[in-house]
């Protein structure tokens, strides 16, 4: 998947319940399951998600859109309007005797 959005940034990802998280910037931005890519459903991506199918990452999860991520010019252009718009995660204080 890196490199379909080589160049988004700085790309890493991270396992987290089974699935994988990805992050841009250290920004989580994208989250895989299954070998599905799904992108949290903001109003700034309805337009250019606006085809896209939906669904829920996991049970009980909000819906999301699936994102085709094999088609590069739409996965930078959706990267490129969630990265902004995406607050760093807040950083955890370690648990003393870490």
């Amino acid at each position: 998947m890196q490199a379909q959005i080589a160049g988004a940034g700085d790309v890493r990802s991270r396992k987290m319940f089974g699935e994988y998280m990805v992050y841009v910037n250290d920004k989580p931005l994208l989250l895989v399951c299954d070998n599905t890519v799904f992108v949290k459903m903001r109003p700034e991506l309805a337009a250019l998600m606006a085809n896209a199918a939906t669904g829920e990452p996991y049970p009980g999860a909000k819906l999301h859109y699936l994102l085709d991520i094999d088609d590069q010019s739409l996965s930078m252009r959706v990267l490129s309007v969630l990265e902004p718009i995406t607050p760093l995660p807040a950083r955890r204080a370690r648990k003393p005797g870490r």
